[in-house]
């Protein structure tokens, strides 16, 4: 994938008026229903769908996002634009579908910088008018350039130093007080990934008029440096499903991180192994030891 991801509001407009362009909301139906970006397809399980890294649960992955896209009216020849409501309010969800398209091989994605927040702010029309796309053949070609990895490239990463395992979920999974966003004992298990470095996704972005937007790319590098990432550092960055790294990961390509993979199954898939091994208690003390 080369080029920009994020587009402001007003390319968006302007490329809307000259493209063929599909837009995807991945909000909630309550708030696609009550104002969407004219034309917009509701797509929620973008953000909702769980998913594993066994072959099984890759098959499944990919078959039920290349119905979902395609039933959305992305046949290749359209340029696909996600949103959310802002940056940091959907943990990710409008990333995670940029990253789903990416894994599916799909020629043409943006992301809409500031989410529909953005739009608002700048004053562009908005519908509650259902939507009713024409599906077509999505041009499946999943895989073609990896930006996921499987729970083996995970378990493999750990005793490869030269690799960055970036944890981005919020301070209370890092600490080992909450298993997931969904509560804390959504998952078997509290604790990290042995050997992973911790940098927060809100960390990326910060406020602006429009909203949360991503910092720059010289601000993003700063963050990057405090766990030793530069634009030549490997990373596999994860949270607990995949969201909050789609997010990350969209700032770190964009700041020009030139190596970076998301392992998808995150902790949600991770934890629910009894065989994999974690570290509990409190990060960064010396006593603290790899747990089965």
């Amino acid at each position: 994938m080369t080029g920009r991801v994020l587009i402001s509001a007003a390319e968006l407009a302007e490329l809307m008026r000259s493209e063929q362009v599909v837009l995807v909301d991945t909000r909630d139906a309550a708030h696609f229903s009550e104002a969407h970006i004219p034309g917009a397809v509701n797509m929620r399980e973008v953000f909702t769908y769980l998913a594993m890294s066994t072959p099984a649960g890759e098959a499944q992955l990919v078959a039920k996002f290349a119905e979902a896209f395609g039933a959305a009216g992305l046949s290749g020849a359209e340029t696909a634009v996600i949103y959310e409501q802002s940056m940091n309010t959907g943990f990710g969800q409008a990333c995670r579908g940029y990253v789903l398209l990416r894994h599916l091989g799909y020629p043409k994605i943006k992301v809409l910088h500031g989410g529909f927040d953005a739009w608002r702010a700048a004053d562009l029309p908005v519908s509650n008018e259902p939507v009713h796309p024409v599906k077509k053949k999505f041009p499946l070609q999943a895989n073609a350039a990896p930006v996921l990895v499987n729970l083996e490239v995970m378990k493999a990463a750990i005793a490869d130093k030269s690799i960055v395992k970036l944890d981005v979920r919020d301070v209370d999974e890092w600490i080992a007080e909450s298993s997931s966003p969904y509560g804390k004992d959504f998952c078997p298990r509290k604790g990290r990934i042995p050997g992973s470095v911790w940098l927060e996704w809100y960390r990326m972005m910060k406020p602006t008029p429009a909203g949360q937007m991503f910092k720059s790319r010289e601000e993003i590098l700063a963050e990057c440096a405090t766990v030793s990432i530069t634009q030549d550092t490997p990373v596999i960055v994860f949270c607990f499903k995949g969201a909050r790294a789609s997010n990350t990961f969209v700032a770190l390509e964009e700041a020009g991180v030139k190596d970076v993979k998301i392992y998808f199954g995150s902790w949600n898939e991770w934890s629910r192994d009894p065989s994999l091994p974690i570290e509990e208690g409190l990060p960064y003390v010396t006593s603290a030891a790899a747990k089965v």
